[in-house]
């Protein structure tokens, strides 16, 4: 299948073919007809799947419809068009134009999404897809910014707002916000937005738009709350189930190293850190406190390195992403909710510094690495007391993570009843770290050791 069989604008096709995109995904393929049927949707896809787009294309389709009906005025040149390189928010390039379709009048498309970094990657997923859409006008809203760009945006024509719910829920208080001429509502992860607490301010912001809007959930069960939230703001809804947390995850080797304490623990990460394989890594951390430690303690070592958590200001956020992005970091060492959306296909390896609070925090985690086609490395590092989590993390996945160990730095412990047998023992590769200069430069100042 390609995608000039499912119904999209010859400006949507061009845009994907500059992208590099030929082939639909399999979500891709049944969410986007179902989508375009005009139809609610409940769907549940793996991290990497493609899932995004899933929403984005359908949504620049209904931007486009409302383009053929009321042509923008006059003619437009290329500075009219979204600015690709700042997509996260503010109105963009081009100010108000007066007749443009929705001016004043609120968003035409509304995406929900849990994280800042989210809705940046929905936003550069917009700009990009859209790229060829006359006028496109996309903005963010969402905590952690400044308020002058964002109420900026929401003065000016609009046609896609992409939100978390906190500063969007803020935004509708003041009468800034409108959201009545809402023709589309999109709940990107809305299990994760569910675990932030936002299930309220959902049905809040819900409820101002219009009972005749379309409505697509993204989310990875639909158990419990969520179902339940879905079965109040969907009608009829189409279920596509394209990939549950049970998948192999063929693209994702994972291995499990147990560890007798923190000293052992540092020993292994540092030896999988000095392997030739690694491109870029993210290391997950179970607190801000330790993603910041850990970080220091690996560029005192030499690595190119940043830590990544809620706990930071926006702009140093953004540079560390753009940073991940372009290369100038080797690692990032992040807790869940910040490394949420990132999307970045060189990150050849994904590390459990520190296990997750949840199961399913697990499949995203490693769903950082593995993504475009290629292969990824997931690496769970367990002390003896973790063994409880790594049982629940295999049931919840029904697989088993086969346990390694590395020559000299085999565990001293037995490794937990609970955890499986050994199936690989990787031999040592200490290939040294490459194109390391040391330092954090640019990504904030380095915090203190605890």
């Amino acid at each position: 299948m390609s995608f000039d069989t499912l119904g999209l604008h010859d400006s949507l096709l061009k845009a994907l073919a500059e992208t590099g995109y030929t082939e639909p995904t399999t979500v891709q393929a049944q969410a986007i007809p179902a989508a375009l049927a005009g139809g609610d949707l409940m769907v549940s896809s793996s991290t990497g799947s493609g899932k995004t787009a899933s929403f984005v294309l359908p949504a620049l389709m209904r931007v486009l419809a409302a383009r053929a009906a009321a042509p923008l005025p006059g003619p437009q040149s290329d500075s009219a068009r979204p600015d690709r390189r700042r997509p996260a928010h503010g109105r963009g390039d081009g100010g108000p134009r007066a007749g443009a379709p929705g001016a004043g009048a609120g968003p035409r498309i509304l995406v929900l999404v849990p994280t800042r970094e989210l809705a940046i990657q929905v936003a550069q997923a917009t700009a990009s897809y859209g790229r060829h859409v006359r006028g496109l006008r996309v903005a963010t809203i969402v905590g952690g910014v400044p308020y002058g760009a964002q109420l900026q945006a929401l003065r000016g024509p609009l046609d896609v707002l992409i939100a978390t719910p906190g500063r969007l829920i803020d935004h509708m208080a003041s009468g800034r916000a409108r959201l009545d001429q809402v023709e589309l509502l999109v709940l990107d992860e809305a299990d994760r937005m569910l675990d932030m607490g936002f299930i309220e301010p959902i049905q809040h912001i819900a409820a101002a738009t219009p009972a005749t809007r379309q409505t697509v959930m993204f989310s990875a069960t639909f158990a419990g709350f969520v179902g339940r939230l879905a079965g109040d703001l969907l009608k009829s809804p189409q279920r596509i189930d394209v990939a549950s947390h049970t998948e192999a995850h063929a693209d994702i080797e994972q291995r499990l190293h147990w560890v007798d304490d923190r000293d052992h623990k540092n020993a292994i990460l540092d030896h999988i850190l000095t392997e030739r394989s690694v491109e870029q890594a993210v290391v997950f951390t179970s607190t801000q406190r330790d993603a910041d430690w850990l970080a220091d303690r690996l560029a005192d070592m030499g690595h190119h390195v940043a830590s990544l958590h809620g706990g930071h200001p926006q702009g140093r956020r953004n540079r560390v992403l753009q940073g991940l992005r372009n290369r100038q970091l080797r690692i990032l060492v992040a807790t869940d909710v910040a490394a949420r959306g990132i999307d970045v296909p060189t990150i050849s390896h994904v590390i459990n510094y520190g296990l997750p609070m949840k199961e399913e925090d697990y499949v995203h985690r490693i769903g950082r690495t593995g993504r475009a086609g290629r292969s990824g490395l997931a690496v769970t590092l367990a002390e003896r007391r973790d063994s409880g989590m790594v049982h629940r993390i295999q049931r919840y996945t029904t697989q088993r993570i086969p346990a390694a160990t590395i020559a000299g730095l085999e565990p001293k412990v037995a490794e937990a009843r609970t955890g499986p047998r050994p199936g690989i023992r990787p031999g040592a590769r200490p290939g040294g770290p490459r194109g390391r200069t040391g330092g954090r430069p640019g990504f904030g100042h380095r915090p203190q050791r605890p």
